[in-house]
């Protein structure tokens, strides 16, 4: 019996097929290859890594537990603490990024923002005094109710001096400020973020990590989310404001729910960067806060590279992330492509 192939207007022929899925199994070969490696690695005894490239296993190499061994049983405790550290801390700030990047979104999205720049120079000049008076030796919470009386008393003052030209932040302007944020290199600013949490006490604790990493992704967190929230009519919302529901009634069941793909494909994108995340643990942790990447950078010995062990922890970092994307692979498929066509 014939193999038929069916032929459709503007579709490839019998040999355009034929090379298609030959470029895409070499390509898969090429993606899965390392993987494979870091896999037969983490079985291979020291000297079997050293003497040189070995590649199947039972074949080339008798398949050894003793990187396993060490890394799950010897250092059970100082494998199990940094792991923990990790789940922990990427999935609070990532629950914590996307709850504050969605409402921010929302608002970003829904209601028309004008900040005068002259209230935003009042601002400015608040921080200032706070910071002035933080220095001069005042308690940091007057510091702060300090500088805030003065922006207020500023801004009712003098509303519109300063502002001639009226010109004002729109939500384009907010939403690009936000993104621009990402846009300075992390190692320029991570000597002033150690002294913030340092001069808290907080150095070494995973709270510190949260706060950062929260800081950090949100801006990523609201970028992505704005188109996913304008693909959603206003018609459905104002018949629900119609019929009595609250804005955040609106939010919690409309909203949200219509968004779903959008929230999960960007809660996936944010847990993998806190879940890699390493100059920022690598500054404000030690030892009770050490996270996975850290781990997997102390395998760095005086001795060279221990492959074998780091081969280990980086099977154990990645399986996490791999079943979840796995799991929620058709609400990624949907969010990545939700905001691509809008009409």
């Amino acid at each position: 019996m014939a193999l038929r192939v069916r032929q459709t207007p503007y579709g490839p022929g019998m040999l355009g097929l034929v090379v298609s899925y030959a470029v895409l199994g070499i390509w898969t070969l090429v993606v899965l290859f390392p993987l494979y490696w870091l896999f037969i690695t983490s079985f291979k005894l020291p000297v079997q890594v050293n003497d040189g490239p070995v590649y199947l296993p039972f074949g080339d190499f008798t398949p050894s537990l003793h990187a396993w061994r060490y890394i799950l049983v010897d250092l059970r405790n100082d494998t199990l603490r940094p792991y923990a550290n990790t789940v922990i801390v990427g999935l609070t700030s990532s629950v914590l990024t996307l709850a504050l990047g969605a409402a921010a979104t929302y608002g970003l999205t829904r209601f028309n923002y004008r900040v005068r720049l002259s209230s935003v120079a009042w601002f400015m000049v608040g921080i200032a005094i706070a910071i002035g008076a933080v220095r001069l030796g005042l308690p940091w919470p007057l510091a702060v109710a300090s500088g805030l009386a003065v922006f207020v008393l500023l801004r009712l003052a003098m509303p519109r001096r300063g502002d001639a030209t009226g010109r004002a932040l729109t939500n384009a302007d907010i939403a690009f400020w936000m993104i621009s944020q990402r846009m300075l290199p992390p190692v320029a600013v991570v000597i002033p973020i150690y002294i913030l949490f340092q001069r808290l006490g907080m150095l070494d604790t995973r709270a510190a990590l949260v706060v950062s990493y929260v800081a950090a992704n949100l801006p990523i967190a609201v970028w992505l989310l704005r188109d996913y929230f304008r693909t959603i009519p206003l018609e459905l919302e104002e018949s629900a404001a119609i019929d009595g529901a609250t804005r955040y009634q609106i939010l919690w069941s409309i909203v949200l729910p219509l968004a779903l793909p959008g929230l999960v494909a960007t809660f996936l994108f944010i847990f993998v960067l806190a879940w890699n995340e390493y100059l920022l643990a690598l500054f404000l942790s030690s030892a009770n806060a050490q996270t996975m990447p850290l781990l997997v950078a102390a395998q760095n010995a005086t001795r060279g590279p221990q492959w074998w062990y780091m081969s280990v922890l980086i099977l154990l970092m990645i399986g996490p992330v791999i079943a979840m994307a796995i799991a929620l692979e058709r609400f990624i498929a949907r969010g990545l492509l939700l905001g691509a066509v809008r009409g």
